[in-house]
């Protein structure tokens, strides 16, 4: 019997998430809940263990809707603030099963996490405070217990930043340029879960033409666009343009691959 891999995907928004705050366009204002997004986040369970990738400001709103009893590690793809910044609820995880949480960043995302919660990482730990134990990754493979992860690095802007490739998964958010020699590891894949902001061009993102077009080249078996903006337009009228194997992600969808 084939072991599967459980990919539910937290939230699938930009940085401002969707609705905006104080913005009356179609897709705010829409009652369709696939034009809702959270930031972009991804949990994966596979090997018997729970992994989530990026932990943003609705991290903890993104763990009850789930009802997510553990997480045994967490993997940051960079530092900015709409990845990073509900580290801090790991602690509800701390407290119950009584342990560290595992975390996988490389050396930028490390200092840029020390900064932004310094309480975490000080000499005189407070009662009560999150309790991580980091791990420095490089653009090699490495190990989160039994399973294999193989970091694909990329730019985001200027910003060095890296997706995952887990098994026949692979996830790539927030980029706006990558090599050939990164692609190649993308190839054969099952799944890819792309980034692609809005339907203009962007400095530090892919629009959704660049997105469709490196899938195109890449050929995964199925595709879904993360990191949306209110500006792509609606799910369902965008979705209708797209090639059958591409679609728009969307906050809670649940994907099985087996491995």
């Amino acid at each position: 019997m084939k072991k599967q891999m459980k990919i539910t995907l937290l939230g699938t928004g930009t940085s401002q998430g969707v609705p905006v705050i104080a913005c009356d366009c179609e897709v705010c204002k829409s009652k369709n809940p696939k034009n809702n997004r959270l930031r972009s986040s991804v949990m994966i369970e596979v090997d018997k263990q729970t992994l989530v990738i990026d932990t943003g400001p609705d991290f903890r709103q993104q763990m009850l809707r789930e009802n997510v009893q553990n997480v045994d590690a967490v993997i940051f793809t960079h530092h900015h603030k709409d990845h990073v910044a509900g580290m801090d609820d790991v602690r509800a995880f701390n407290h119950k099963w009584k342990k560290d949480m595992d975390i996988f960043c490389n050396s930028i995302t490390e200092k840029a996490l020390c900064k932004e919660f310094p309480y975490v990482f000080s000499d005189m730990q407070y009662p009560g405070i999150p309790k991580v134990n980091v791990a420095i990754f490089e653009n090699k493979k490495f190990h989160i217990n039994n399973t294999a992860i193989l970091p694909i690095k990329a730019k985001h802007y200027l910003l060095p930043v890296f997706g995952f490739r887990i098994y026949d998964f692979v996830y790539l958010t927030d980029i706006s340029e990558i090599s050939k020699k990164e692609k190649e590891k993308m190839q054969g894949a099952d799944l890819i879960i792309l980034d692609a902001l809005r339907q203009s061009p962007h400095v530090s993102h892919l629009s959704l033409n660049q997105a469709v077009e490196l899938l195109e080249e890449l050929k995964p078996k199925k595709a879904l666009l993360i990191h949306i903006s209110h500006l792509m337009g609606l799910h369902d009228e965008v979705n209708k343009t797209l090639p059958k194997n591409i679609n728009l992600s969307y906050d809670g969808q649940v994907l099985c691959l087996n491995i």
